[in-house]
């Protein structure tokens, strides 16, 4: 089979969920009252910024409805379970200016804090059914993250709440932590990097004067940007790794290969090759050393949400490196899912079985040997090579370029 009937035929398993779906729930999907049990989780929108539609996510079922929005239970799913997941969740929206507050805020600030997933209903101004025929006709889109339809809101309730996180509510209720400082606690304590972002995203976390609602897309990157920042400096005093290593996963269309480098200075790099179903290929990286980086990256979120994968993973094992990723994303992941599953993709890779080199170029041979691309092309790409030219340890990059 071609790589685009392969793709073809993953967008019409896509559809045809998308529409067992609408047959499943038409009658409720048709009613402006919407009655389901949240995740618990809220959506924050981006466009009209600083003025922005916020409200709850409910599906029209009842019972634990956790998987539907925790990317963390993810890993080993294919896209048509988690279009499911996604689709399942109806957004009523609320428009708020980002510095509001309001009791319908509070409410929605409440049912996040929730340790279980919250019963409630929603009143819609019209039927959620109303996107529908729009939606059917509208092909998916391999630049638009899937989500279900969408109403706006004449009230919301939330009528069974759990009790609250003890960990979320000592962070909710302390006005005087910054934002930042807050969610590495709450990191530390174990609460997931997903549940964080929703955090930051409703405007829970800060110094009471500074909170606001943050659009949901910012708020993930964010999350990723400063625990991983925060996790760099957890290594700053560690021994570095000894040998060369070379850490590979697939899921979704993605491939990863992440090369550990003996270094005593922290620098990461991060490689993105595209792939179309022509075989057409485009790539970009994006490189930062010891000082951080200073400007937003090319690659976008898809760059915290490895780093944060990777230095977690040192700082378990107490070394340091300097590290590549290389992501190839491959026409078969025919509908984008989030930078969940390059933080997840890159962490199960990190845990599986690693290869072991005595030097840099059998290593990058190794991590390149399944792509589609070169070892020579991807050597041209990599940043690192022209910052570190002139050091010992990277002088081997130029002897095994050609390769």
């Amino acid at each position: 089979m071609s790589s685009t009937q392969s793709v073809n035929d993953i967008k019409r398993q896509l559809e045809a969920e998308w529409i067992r779906f609408l047959g499943i729930n038409s009658a409720k999907l048709h009613s402006t009252s919407l009655e389901g049990s949240s995740p618990p989780s809220v959506f924050v929108g981006r466009y009209g910024y600083p003025k922005v539609k916020v409200g709850p996510l409910l599906p029209p079922v009842h019972g634990d409805t956790s998987v539907f929005d925790k990317p963390e239970m993810w890993l080993g799913k294919g896209l048509e379970e988690i279009l499911r997941y996604r689709l399942a969740l109806v957004r009523g929206t609320i428009t708020m200016k980002v510095d509001e507050k309001s009791r319908q805020l509070e409410s929605l600030q409440d049912m996040t804090m929730s340790t279980r997933p919250a019963e409630g209903q929603a009143i819609f101004e019209k039927s959620p059914a109303a996107e529908i025929q729009a939606l059917r006709k509208a092909e998916l889109d391999s630049e638009v993250t899937p989500f279900g339809l969408s109403a706006p809101l004449k009230s919301f309730t939330f009528n069974t709440l759990a009790a609250s996180d003890r960990r979320i509510e000592n962070a909710y209720y302390d006005t005087d932590l910054t934002a930042a400082k807050a969610m590495v606690a709450l990191y530390q304590q174990g609460v997931e990097v997903s549940r964080i972002s929703k955090l930051l995203s409703i405007g829970m976390l800060g110094i009471k004067k500074d909170r606001k609602i943050v659009p949901t897309r910012w708020s993930i990157s964010a999350t990723d940007s400063t625990i991983s920042a925060w996790l760099v400096r957890e290594i700053n005093n560690n021994q570095s790794i000894d040998s060369f290593e070379v850490s590979q996963f697939s899921h979704l269309g993605n491939y990863y290969s992440l090369v550990l480098i003996p270094d005593d200075i922290w620098s990461f790099e991060m490689l993105e090759i595209w792939i179309d179903k022509n075989g057409r290929t485009a790539i970009a990286s994006e490189y930062e050393g010891p000082e951080g980086l200073n400007h937003p990256p090319s690659i976008a979120g898809a760059y915290f949400a490895a780093r944060l994968a990777v230095v977690e993973h040192l700082v378990s094992r107490g070394r340091k490196a300097s590290v590549l990723v290389i992501r190839e994303i491959r026409p078969e992941y025919a509908l984008p899912v989030g930078v969940w599953q390059i933080r997840e993709g890159a962490r199960e890779a990190l845990r599986r079985q690693k290869r072991l080199f005595e030097d840099l170029g059998n290593a990058l041979s190794f991590a390149c040997l399944n792509m589609s691309v070169s070892k020579a092309e991807i050597i041209s790409k990599i940043k690192a090579f022209s910052v570190k030219a002139k050091q010992a340890k990277i002088t081997d990059f130029v002897n095994y370029s050609a390769d």
